[in-house]
């Protein structure tokens, strides 16, 4: 055997065995030419952490690669040298934070003004809740958000795949396939304008069967069957690692019926809230939790006369602190507003948006209010 063959081998081998500092690192930041980078996600490899524990030979196979790339991308990643070894060995810098942040990929809802309010769309590593009154278009845009997921890298889209869990049999595959055409309408036009021939290569790939086989579904009975859902959620996102995208439409359904122990209630909401948080950060993904409202009583107990009631999301003050951004969908003046009411990192605000024959669009699109197929 000759050295060149050896020296191989142990390269191969040291990127098996050699853990990594970084998981949760976007393959974005690292220093590779863009097409590697392409190549990698469009091949599910977005993080760090999914390259963990992989081999040059079996990273060249699944990424479409070259030996010598695979190589490459291998030795391009941070390692965590002999004398780090410990819990601290996955700390990272604020730099390096600020990197991954801007090389975030947003979901887009395909209404201008929506997304800017979003300061781009949905954002992924972090849990949205879209809550309102029921007609106001949640499961609209929880459908419309499994589509957009799709959009190719080439025009800025996260190119992934979306799981849908629906707790109250709301999914309706016949509107989907309208979102879907609508959809594939505009990537096309899209990238006809951006006169990018990488883009339109992208968008003539797309077709309406791919797109819908890229949304998973499971449909939720009860409380029991939802949390065991949730249990094995990582599990499902390491096995489809394209998927970029969960909606929960709804999170609260099964929590506001027929449970009379409260304190019981609170813990596996609790304990759902935590391992939905970890599975967005670990596996990079966007989680949309969609919502009811409720009633809420303001003023002293038995005051008739400066009584007053507020519109609410459902399960109270302590839900609030299970998700990253909060949007609150109501009717103006006859349009469709959704509010960002409360961000870690963005301004509140309001934005129009409307409900079309082709899914969630721009409010200069339509100002009335929509079929009634169209509402929820």
């Amino acid at each position: 055997m000759d050295s060149g063959s050896m020296g191989a081998k142990a390269s191969d081998k040291t990127a098996v065995v050699n853990s990594y500092s970084h998981p949760r690192m976007e393959v974005t930041v690292l220093k590779l030419p863009p097409t590697l980078r392409s190549k990698l996600l469009g091949s599910g490899f977005r993080t760090v952490g999914d390259l963990k524990g992989i081999s040059a030979v079996q990273l060249a196979r699944d990424a479409q690669l070259m030996h010598e790339e695979a190589l490459q991308v291998l030795k391009s990643l941070p390692r965590v040298s002999s004398a780090s070894g410990s819990a601290l060995a996955g700390a990272q810098t604020a730099f390096e934070i600020l990197q991954q942040e801007r090389a975030q990929t947003m979901i887009s809802t395909m209404c201008e003004e929506f997304d800017t309010l979003l300061a781009g769309g949905i954002c992924p590593k972090a849990v949205t809740e879209i809550c309102g009154m029921p007609g106001i278009g949640k499961t609209q845009l929880g459908m419309q958000l499994s589509v957009s997921v799709q959009t190719p890298s080439e025009l800025s889209g996260a190119d992934g795949e979306a799981l849908y869990i629906d707790t109250e049999g709301s999914f309706m595959v016949e509107r989907l396939v309208e979102m879907v055409n609508g959809w594939l309408e505009d990537v096309r036009q899209a990238a006809a304008c951006s006169k990018k021939p990488e883009a339109e290569r992208a968008a003539s790939r797309l077709s309406r069967d791919e797109a819908l086989a890229n949304i998973h579904y499971v449909r939720v009975h009860d409380h029991t069957e939802q949390i065991a859902v949730i249990n094995t959620l990582d599990n499902f996102c390491r096995e489809h690692r394209r998927v970029r995208l969960v909606v929960i439409d709804s999170v609260t359904f099964h929590f506001r019926q027929d449970f009379q122990d409260m304190a019981l209630r609170t813990r596996l909401l609790n304990e759902m809230s935590m391992k939905l948080m970890n599975v967005s950060e670990m596996r990079n993904v966007a989680i949309v939790l969609i919502n009811q409202v409720t009633v809420k009583k303001m003023g002293a107990v038995g005051d008739k006369r400066n009584s007053a009631a507020m519109i609410v999301p459902a399960l109270g003050e302590s839900w609030s602190h299970a998700c990253t951004n909060r949007l609150v969908l109501f009717w103006m003046d006859d349009g469709r507003y959704a509010h960002l009411y409360k961000s870690p990192s963005l301004k509140a605000g309001m934005a129009p948006f409307s409900v079309t024959s082709k899914g969630i669009r721009s409010a200069r699109e339509s100002r009335k209010r929509p079929h009634p197929d169209y509402n929820e």
